[in-house]
């Protein structure tokens, strides 16, 4: 069932609902203040009754034409009255109501005895309901008459039926133009959706070029077009990073296997000395070992990109983690001709994975050698401010390029200077540099200008 069609009918239940229970109270409060108000001018008529009476000085009742003579009040004429004598019997009653006996009933005259008025309803075949009420007049604690004025509920039911076909009319009427108006509304509504609808259809047909209209206010439709869209331009760089990781990794694991094939061939194209197949099959071993190594550098971000990299959470000194790694750089150092200088070491703690940490500290200092020049230093600080420890690594090497700062750490990045500064590297340290960084609450920030080196700073919260 469409939508528009379920709001639709959701808005006219309800709405049928709300009509239904409006027009019931509706009828009950009118009919109960149309009966109330008959009861008050039947009460207010009795009362004047009985004020005739007492002016009178309650003498026997016998001469009606009299009575009505000296009494106008008794002869309304939407009202009729009897007066009973103690013991039941009419005395005096109008004209109008000769048609029929109304004999006092037993629970009036009881009700009388005890001084109370009662009111009371009576109805005859084929004949408008009457409303009555009994007054009694006591003098000196005897009961002397019973006054009783009726009514006719003729115009009461006339007015309730007439009220009950207006409601029975217009409830069909009303609900029927609702349902129509909510169909409108529901459509217009629901248009903006359509087209969110026909937008998601030609992205899905591959253009993530595509774009929702956002509406100017800031409604449900609104939020709901700018999530779109950002998640679609989520989804656009993600696609994006797939395609150049895709590529990236191709040419990866390309290199070494040209190199493999190409050595391979060379070698059996005549018969060689024993020597020259130990060179290939070293050469080979070598680029092995760099599929190796890219291999399982792959595998370790796949693992945390699913969360299945465990990491502890244990106090960890810095500055003796640094002066470890500083030990093992300067041997790299050596080999490269490149000092590794440990300068200021404010001591810090902080909460996590030595491995990790370590693992994370020797990539950069490594990369920081790699791209130095020869004769070159690397310095290794680290700072406390904010609570946070701030460690800096710095090379003056071959430096990045502004444009490149921005794509360092995506995975298989490498520029073209670092390329052919130095053959080997993976193009994913920095990507499991910037992870590990960020499973420790922190991140790594960069300062570099092309041939003049680089700042790498690792800020991580402290214990």
């Amino acid at each position: 069932m469409p939508l528009r069609l379920r709001l639709t009918l959701w808005y006219g239940s309800a709405l049928a609902l709300v009509l239904v229970i409006f027009s019931t109270v509706l009828y009950l409060i009118t009919a109960r203040n149309l009966r109330d108000s008959v009861d008050q001018s039947l009460e207010e008529t009795a009362a004047a009754a009985v004020r005739s009476l007492e002016e009178r000085g309650f003498l026997p009742l016998i001469d009606e034409e009299e009575l009505m003579s000296q009494f106008p009040e008794l002869a309304r004429i939407d009202k009729f009255f009897q007066i009973f004598s103690p013991s039941g019997t009419i005395t005096i009653r109008s004209p109008n109501v000769k048609q029929h006996e109304l004999p006092l009933s037993r629970q009036a005259l009881e009700v009388a005895f005890s001084g109370r008025t009662i009111f009371e309803s009576a109805k005859y075949p084929k004949e408008p309901p009457l409303r009555l009420i009994s007054v009694p007049i006591i003098y000196r604690g005897n009961l002397l008459y019973i006054v009783q004025v009726g009514t006719s509920m003729e115009s009461v039911e006339q007015t309730l039926n007439r009220l009950l076909l207006v409601l029975v009319v217009t409830m069909p009427v009303a609900l029927a133009v609702s349902l129509a108006g909510g169909w409108f509304l529901a459509g217009r509504a629901l248009r903006p959706v359509d087209a969110i609808t026909l937008a998601a259809q030609r992205i899905a047909a591959g253009d993530l070029t595509q774009r929702l209209n956002v509406p100017a206010s800031a409604d449900e439709i609104g939020r709901l077009a700018g999530t779109f869209n950002n998640m679609i331009a989520r989804l656009e760089t993600s696609f994006r990073q797939i395609r150049q990781f895709s590529s990236d990794a191709s040419h990866e694991l390309r290199t070494p296997l040209t190199v493999m094939k190409g050595e391979t061939e060379l070698a059996l194209r005549r018969p060689r000395e024993a020597g020259d197949y130990t060179v290939v099959l070293e050469s080979n071993l070598e680029e092995i070992d760099r599929m190796t190594r890219i291999v399982d550098e792959l595998l370790f971000l796949s693992r945390a990109d699913m969360g299945e990299v465990k990491m502890e959470h244990l106090p960890v000194s810095l500055e003796s983690l640094l002066e470890d790694i500083y030990r093992q750089a300067s041997l790299l150092g050596q080999e490269r001709d490149v000092q590794v200088v440990l300068g200021a070491m404010t001591p810090a703690v902080v909460q996590g994975d030595e491995l990790r940490l370590r693992e994370l500290f020797l990539n950069l200092v490594d990369n920081a050698v790699k791209y130095s020049r020869p004769g070159g230093a690397v310095e290794m600080t680290m700072t406390t401010a904010s609570g946070h420890a701030r460690v800096s690594i710095t090379d003056h090497g071959i430096g990045i390029a502004q444009e490149d700062l921005a794509r360092i750490f995506d995975r298989f990045y490498r520029t073209d200077d670092a390329r052919a500064h130095t053959k080997k590297g993976t193009g994913l340290g920095l990507a499991i540099c910037a992870w590990i960084a960020e499973s420790h609450d922190g991140r790594i920030e960069v300062q570099s200008e092309s041939g003049k080196g680089s700042t790498f700073i690792v800020i991580l919260p402290l214990a």
